[in-house]
């Protein structure tokens, strides 16, 4: 189990997140791209706390390392240097395949561009994320995510092809897969980016919903407006944070 390869820190680590400290909790976080000019720095030593229940918005100009830093707490990047800790866990610290199983119980993703299967039903991919985690039954499996459909609003739409539906409509049921597994945070990379401003207001309150039930959203975006949604904002600027507020 991840918890029992902890080291004594992490033990520390996760004892004070079980007493209301950081959930996500990253230390002198470098990143660093090597390229044909040579070596970019995309993150220059971030240090960042989010705790449980907040709405976190990274904002940020094009390039200022807002998906770099989202894509190394979600560990489908790694970092050059520093520290990333998420519930706990030392995710710079584990391989790929330990990483996968980390993320598909602890992180769910919404990507601005849906990722939707299109070969599969909207209700096939939902169920796919509790498919490659082996949870629940497949009969629970089914059951899950027609309650996450029926939360989504969407339930209606359960046997369509992602097609088939608006791009609203496709970014609930992302949101919907990404909570498949009841993972405690949702990272949401440019959720609203492609999408109308009543359509995008319609899925900035469904992460709110989800928050106002205990999640922990991190969400990035380039946009003021969708930024004033968060509970907390940072601004991102050449890969180091230049503002923070509350």
């Amino acid at each position: 189990m991840l918890g029992q390869r902890l080291n004594s820190r992490g033990a520390r680590q996760h004892a004070s997140k079980n007493e209301n400290g950081p959930l996500i909790d990253l230390h002198q976080v470098v990143k660093k791209y090597l390229g044909l000019a040579g070596a970019v720095v995309a993150l220059k030593g971030i240090d960042l706390q989010v705790r449980e229940g907040e709405f976190l918005v990274v904002t940020g100009k094009s390039g200022a390392g807002k998906t770099t830093l989202v894509n190394l707490i979600t560990g489908l990047d790694r970092s050059t240097a520093g520290e990333i800790w998420v519930d706990g866990v030392p995710v710079h610290k584990l391989g790929a395949e330990r990483t996968a199983q980390w993320r598909g119980r602890t992180v769910g993703v919404v990507f601005q561009s849906f990722e939707l299967l299109p070969t599969l039903t909207v209700l096939q991919n939902v169920m796919l994320p509790m498919d490659f985690a082996h949870r629940y039954s497949i009969h629970q499996r089914r059951k899950r995510a027609m309650h996450l459909l029926a939360q989504m609003e969407i339930a209606e739409h359960a046997h369509k092809l992602p097609s088939a539906v608006s791009g609203g409509q496709q970014q609930r049921v992302a949101i919907a897969r990404a909570m498949a597994n009841d993972p405690p945070i949702l990272v949401a990379d440019e959720p609203t980016g492609s999408l109308d401003s009543v359509t995008a207001d319609s899925v900035l309150r469904v992460f709110e919903d989800l928050v106002n039930q205990g999640k922990t959203v991190v969400l990035v975006t380039h946009d003021d407006d969708v930024a004033r949604r968060g509970t907390r904002t940072i601004r991102l600027l050449d890969g180091e944070i230049v503002g923070r507020d509350a």
